[in-house]
Protein backbone atom coordinates (compact mmCIF):
# COMPACT_ATOMS: atom_id res chain seq x y z
CA UNK A 1 0.00 0.00 0.00
CA UNK A 2 1.25 3.49 0.85
CA UNK A 3 4.70 2.83 2.23
CA UNK A 4 6.70 5.91 3.07
CA UNK A 5 10.04 6.21 1.36
CA UNK A 6 12.80 6.70 3.91
CA UNK A 7 15.47 9.13 2.83
CA UNK A 8 18.93 8.29 4.08
CA UNK A 9 20.76 11.40 5.21
CA UNK A 10 24.54 11.57 4.90
CA UNK A 11 26.40 12.53 8.07
CA UNK A 12 29.08 15.18 7.56
CA UNK A 13 31.38 16.31 10.33
CA UNK A 14 32.86 19.75 10.86
CA UNK A 15 36.68 19.41 10.90
CA UNK A 16 36.87 20.58 14.53
CA UNK A 17 34.41 17.87 15.57
CA UNK A 18 36.77 15.26 14.11
CA UNK A 19 39.95 16.89 15.41
CA UNK A 20 38.80 18.04 18.84
CA UNK A 21 35.33 16.99 20.00
CA UNK A 22 35.36 13.26 19.20
CA UNK A 23 38.90 12.51 20.50
CA UNK A 24 38.07 14.26 23.80
CA UNK A 25 35.17 11.88 24.50
CA UNK A 26 35.41 8.84 26.72
CA UNK A 27 35.30 5.71 24.49
CA UNK A 28 31.98 4.54 26.00
CA UNK A 29 30.37 7.95 25.42
CA UNK A 30 31.82 8.08 21.90
CA UNK A 31 30.23 4.72 21.09
CA UNK A 32 26.89 5.79 22.55
CA UNK A 33 26.86 9.03 20.55
CA UNK A 34 27.92 7.30 17.33
CA UNK A 35 25.10 4.81 17.73
CA UNK A 36 22.56 7.60 18.35
CA UNK A 37 23.74 9.42 15.23
CA UNK A 38 23.45 6.29 13.09
CA UNK A 39 20.04 5.27 14.45
CA UNK A 40 18.38 8.68 14.60
CA UNK A 41 19.97 11.29 12.40
CA UNK A 42 20.59 9.16 9.32
CA UNK A 43 16.87 8.49 8.88
CA UNK A 44 14.91 11.20 10.73
CA UNK A 45 17.07 14.16 11.81
CA UNK A 46 14.07 16.47 12.07
CA UNK A 47 12.10 14.03 14.23
CA UNK A 48 14.69 13.27 16.91
CA UNK A 49 16.44 16.61 17.27
CA UNK A 50 14.95 19.75 18.73
CA UNK A 51 15.40 23.18 17.14
CA UNK A 52 17.60 25.69 18.91
CA UNK A 53 16.64 29.33 19.40
CA UNK A 54 18.05 32.82 19.56
CA UNK A 55 21.62 33.07 18.24
CA UNK A 56 21.60 29.37 17.30
CA UNK A 57 18.33 29.52 15.36
CA UNK A 58 18.43 27.17 12.37
CA UNK A 59 20.50 24.59 14.24
CA UNK A 60 19.19 21.54 16.05
CA UNK A 61 20.32 19.50 19.05
CA UNK A 62 20.26 15.79 19.73
CA UNK A 63 20.34 14.81 23.39
CA UNK A 64 22.39 11.75 24.34
CA UNK A 65 22.34 11.63 28.14
CA UNK A 66 24.28 14.65 29.42
CA UNK A 67 25.86 15.12 25.99
CA UNK A 68 24.59 17.18 23.09
CA UNK A 69 25.14 16.95 19.36
CA UNK A 70 24.55 20.26 17.57
CA UNK A 71 23.73 19.84 13.91
CA UNK A 72 22.29 21.44 10.80
CA UNK A 73 20.16 19.77 8.14
CA UNK A 74 21.17 20.86 4.65
CA UNK A 75 19.29 19.01 1.91
CA UNK A 76 20.04 15.33 2.42
CA UNK A 77 23.11 16.04 4.56
CA UNK A 78 23.29 16.39 8.32
CA UNK A 79 26.26 18.52 9.38
CA UNK A 80 27.54 17.71 12.86
CA UNK A 81 28.88 21.04 14.12
CA UNK A 82 29.65 20.32 17.76
CA UNK A 83 29.61 17.45 20.24
CA UNK A 84 30.05 18.21 23.90
CA UNK A 85 28.73 18.19 27.44
CA UNK A 86 25.49 20.08 27.94
CA UNK A 87 27.19 22.70 30.16
CA UNK A 88 29.55 23.93 27.44
CA UNK A 89 28.39 22.74 24.03
CA UNK A 90 26.38 25.80 23.04
CA UNK A 91 29.27 28.26 23.39
CA UNK A 92 30.98 27.20 20.15
CA UNK A 93 28.02 25.65 18.36
CA UNK A 94 27.82 28.17 15.54
CA UNK A 95 30.93 26.94 13.73
CA UNK A 96 30.80 27.75 10.01
CA UNK A 97 30.28 24.83 7.66
CA UNK A 98 33.18 24.29 5.23
CA UNK A 99 32.38 25.14 1.63
CA UNK A 100 32.20 22.18 -0.71
CA UNK A 101 35.11 21.94 -3.12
Amino acid sequence: MGQKKVIAFALRYHPEVVERDIPALDPAIRKRIRRALELRLVTHPEKYGKPLRQSLSGLRKLRVGDWRVIYLIRGTEVWILRIGHRREVYQEASRPIPEES
